[in-house]
């Protein structure tokens, strides 16, 4: 039984928080708990970030029980998003709060399990105060982890990492931003001088074996969890209009307005994607008029989300929607991840995603628990939208995902770790190259 492998605290906290353990919790566990380097490819929805971040607490809590935890860094989690990354800060705090509860009713003290935020939102008295005494769980973006390994500071606070976990890996293996990491970890792994463990999460993409070479590296296993049943789906591509060829680009968006605010009233939450950061404002300021309109005055609480916006109005809108203050919330790809905003009954695409897994990505953030369906509605503006929309549609369906390609020679990239790698501190050339060989660059 996986619990088994858990200190009595943490398998008290879980099984009196949660019905069962998931399929995908029952298979990682064990290996990370052997110290194996660990792919996890699952639904939505089915627990992939307690399966990845569970067997690391209970070491940190073991470790604590000891007397051996000291201000140190010993999990890295690294997301694409700022976003994701405070949710997860977030979501740490109740597993961090109730182990301990859990042990003290043991009649067992144990120190406190500290998480903090590093990204570019950080404000600089929190860096301070994060370099003068480390968190144990240190939660960043790609980017935040290079400007942090050219820090002599910070990288000694690195030198008892233990688990580096990449969550939402596929929106990086497919760029150059997912190299610019690969790279990272390997000055990272030189800076420790040992290995870590290293876990990568995955809800939509595939070939698996080529992501798990991406997560290691070269010469380094991994296991694959493969969990990777299929979700209940209810996706449809969807035309405004009867005749897009015909149709004057004003009525399009009108009927399509139309469309989405059928959709909006017959849900209790909405979760509607475009394509660009005009669109998704522009979409939200027009779906409020409507509303206001109908309503004589009433506005739907409709809201809008993107990247450029403060961190404090994208928390608000988070909030706002896990909440029930708002009916729908437009969005572009910084909600696509996996926020916790909440139940939501339907998705919106608004154009074609251009690419299949980026619309079940989508998607999927609709019925967001393990056996739910998750329903998406792909709405055409053109007959070119309307192919692609139709064939994602049918992709999605078959369960045939894009292949990931993982770009490669990436000269930029390494030009960018020779200046950061040379700035802080001396390099043999030979050792400089052996390292950028063992990424995926």
């Amino acid at each position: 039984m996986p619990l088994s492998l858990f200190q009595p605290y943490v398998r008290s906290w879980f099984e009196s928080t949660f019905e069962r353990v998931t399929p995908p919790q029952a298979q990682a566990w064990p290996q990370i708990a052997l110290g194996n380097n660990t792919l996890i490819f699952s639904p939505t929805g089915s627990g992939k970030t307690l399966a990845a971040f569970l067997a690391c607490l209970n070491d940190l809590f073991r470790m604590g029980e000891e007397g051996l935890l000291r201000d140190q860094v010993y999990v890295l989690y690294v997301s694409p998003l700022k976003a994701l990354n405070n949710d997860i800060q977030k979501n740490l705090l109740e597993p961090l709060r109730g182990i301990r509860e859990h042990a003290e009713r043991m009649g067992l003290q144990l120190p406190v399990v500290r998480s903090m935020v590093r990204t570019g939102d950080t404000p600089q008295r929190e860096r301070q105060a994060m370099a003068r005494k480390p968190p144990h769980v240190l939660i960043t973006t790609p980017e935040s982890l290079f400007i942090i390994l050219a820090t002599q500071r910070f990288r000694l606070a690195f030198e008892d990492v233990r688990y580096v976990i990449v969550d939402e890996i596929h929106a990086l293996c497919d760029n150059k931003r997912g190299v610019h990491l690969s790279v990272s970890l390997e000055r990272l792994q030189h800076a420790v001088g040992r290995e870590f463990v290293r876990i990568g999460c995955s809800a939509t993409q595939r070939p698996l074996e080529e992501i798990a070479r991406f997560l290691v590296g070269v010469g380094r296993e991994c296991a694959v969890v493969d969990v990777g049943g299929r979700k209940n789906l209810d996706v449809k591509a969807v035309s405004p209009v009867d005749n897009l060829a015909e149709s004057m680009m004003d009525a399009i968006w009108s009927s399509c307005y139309d469309r989405v605010l059928q959709e909006v009233h017959a849900n209790k939450t909405t979760l509607i994607f475009t394509n660009s950061r005009y669109k998704t404002e522009r979409t939200a300021l027009r779906l409020n008029e409507l509303e206001q309109y109908r309503a004589e005055g009433e506005p739907a609480r409709i809201g809008a989300h993107h990247g450029s916006m403060s961190k404090e109005h994208r928390l608000e809108m988070e909030d706002k929607l896990k909440s029930g203050e708002l009916d729908a919330l437009v969005a572009t790809s910084s909600l696509e991840l996996g926020i916790d905003v909440g139940f939501i009954d339907s998705v919106i695409q608004l154009d074609s995603t251009k690419s299949v897994s980026t619309g079940l990505q989508r998607i999927g953030r609709a019925g967001h628990l393990l056996d739910a369906t998750s329903k998406g509605r792909l709405i055409a503006l053109d007959r070119d939208d309307l192919i692609e929309c139709a064939v994602t549609v049918r992709a999605i369906m078959q369960g045939d995902l894009d292949r990931t390609r993982i770009p490669q020679n990436c000269l930029d990239v390494i030009a960018q770790h020779v200046v950061g790698a040379v700035a802080a501190q001396t390099w043999d050339p030979d050792e400089l190259l052996t390292l950028f060989r063992r990424s995926h660059c």
